[in-house]
């Protein structure tokens, strides 16, 4: 009798995509990865709709309200939430912005910035309304870890979640940790 698979959903929120990048230079190890766990919502799959998940992997952080009502939404449906990458642990790089104000960076870019003619702020519904700071993921929901790196190492993808498919604590040692 095989055991059931754990579903694991994935989110990209406000960065790069490369913590789901590297989830892929997992590379033929994912095949057997694949006996043990199953995607509900991921853009790996193109799954938009999220069901009850045992496990959800968060990349990236929080610059508007539709990366907050999606995160959420999301962290209702899993279980375990992991904050994947400096972007969901810390902000990353998009919180560089944090030490200014946000008006003035609209201003900057849509009003002064060559190039741009001198254009409007955009203001359409279709828009989400930006936050005037960059926040990390557990600023606002439960996160129940933290896989640091941008992006952390395949290898430490691998480790973490053989870990709890093995019903161990993640542990990640020397070398599979970073924080850059």
């Amino acid at each position: 009798m095989n055991a059931p698979k754990l579903r694991v959903a994935t989110a990209s929120l406000a960065g790069c995509f490369g913590c789901h990048m590297s989830l892929l230079d997992i590379d033929e190890r994912i095949l057997p990865l694949l006996d043990r766990i199953e995607f509900d919502r991921s853009p790996l799959t193109d799954i938009k709709t999220i069901g009850p998940c045992d496990l959800g992997l968060v990349e990236g952080s929080l610059c508007n309200a539709e990366n907050v009502q999606v995160l959420r939404e999301f962290r209702r449906h899993c279980k375990i939430l992991v904050a994947v990458g400096a972007c969901a642990v810390n902000g990353g790089l998009p919180a560089l912005r944090n030490h200014l104000d946000l008006r003035d960076i609209l201003e900057e870019v849509y009003h002064t910035e060559a190039g741009i003619a001198h254009g409007g702020i955009p203001n359409d519904p279709e828009l989400p309304l930006p936050l005037n700071k960059v926040h990390p993921i557990h600023e606002v929901v439960k996160v129940d870890y933290f896989l640091p790196g941008c992006p952390p190492p395949a290898d430490a993808i691998w480790k973490f979640l053989t870990d709890l498919l093995d019903g161990r604590t993640p542990h990640l040692g020397h070398g599979l940790l970073r924080y850059d």
